[in-house]
């Protein structure tokens, strides 16, 4: 290695697969503007209540190549169903990111298929979510928003219009998910945020455990590894490596995305503490495996056209 290479190191290239803007001067977020604020994992959320905008997500990134980026759906008002697309449409004519993004439409609307079928017309939208209704805490026996039959119907237009689903859920109800994904193998879906490990006790890990196994076993579902901070706590390799590594363990190098899921995960660190974390994590993985959880998987999973 040169002395130049060793004082200027590449900078690692990264296809983000899970991140946000948002302009709150122009766009109403219910979650972002209303007070009090709701309940969230991470605890308080003041610090992000705050415009994010591409400029602010390279300053964040600035040690890393970002190549392309996955936009998910930031909660915007939900009486408006067009405008998030639309701003999103707006913000590419100008703007290298994102490549691709994840729209929201209620599933168990009505209308849900013409809704979706207007999502399509937008090249970049590869996917949709729509966090299911979730019970409070494992053990409760009401049944979550995956099972109504209204929202399967959303779902299963889905695939007429050539679209994914990224589902946030909490672990607990990952047999649900199980039983969609088997119900429709056609649809890909993508876990978001590892399944939310929020508790680290050991029941919980394991209990978390053992239903992500089970949703693993779907060949049409993948996972994407992010928004795994504990509320009060650092985001830290030590602490966060169980995780990652039963992810991969039960998924597979080729279904697993890593991802930032800034600006919110910037609650409990930084963008270089995440990634650092992230290559720590898998530095025993040979340089073709680490690209796939950094760049090629994010690629194929959403379309993204990048080489």
């Amino acid at each position: 290695m040169s002395t130049a290479t060793a004082l200027h190191p590449a900078k690692r290239l990264i296809v983000d697969a899970h991140h946000h803007f948002w302009d709150l001067s122009k766009n109403y977020h219910p979650w972002l503007r209303d007070e009090p604020p709701i309940a969230f994992r991470y605890g308080s959320y003041e610090s992000i209540k705050k415009n994010y905008l591409m400029t602010d997500y390279l300053h964040d990134s600035n040690k890393y190549q970002i190549q392309g980026s996955v936009y998910v759906e930031t909660e915007w008002d939900p009486s408006d169903s067009k405008g998030e697309v639309q701003y999103i449409h707006e913000l590419r004519q100008s703007q290298a990111l994102p490549t691709v993004a994840v729209m929201h439409v209620r599933l168990n609307d009505i209308d849900a298929a013409q809704k979706l079928e207007f999502q399509s017309t937008f090249d970049f939208v590869k996917s949709i979510r729509h966090k299911p209704k979730a019970n409070a805490k494992p053990g409760m026996a009401e049944e979550g928003g995956m099972m109504d039959k209204a929202w399967r119907q959303g779902f299963e237009a889905l695939n007429k219009f050539g679209l994914r689903f990224d589902l946030q859920t909490p672990w607990w109800h990952m047999h649900e998910a199980q039983s969609l994904a088997q119900a429709y193998p056609n649809t890909a879906i993508i876990i978001n945020h590892s399944g939310l490990p929020a508790d680290r006790s050991t029941e919980g890990i394991e209990a978390w455990s053992k239903a992500m196994k089970m949703v693993s076993y779907c060949p049409n579902v993948s996972v994407k590894i992010s928004g795994i901070g504990v509320q009060n706590s650092r985001w830290t390799a030590q602490a966060n490596g169980h995780i990652v590594k039963t992810l991969i363990d039960l998924f597979g190098i080729d279904r697993c995305m890593f991802a930032s899921n800034f600006p919110v995960d910037k609650i409990c660190a930084s963008y270089e503490e995440i990634f650092t974390g992230f290559e720590e994590m898998v530095s025993d993985l040979t340089v073709g495996e680490q690209d796939k959880l950094f760049r090629l998987n994010a690629i194929r999973t959403y379309d993204m056209g990048l080489v």
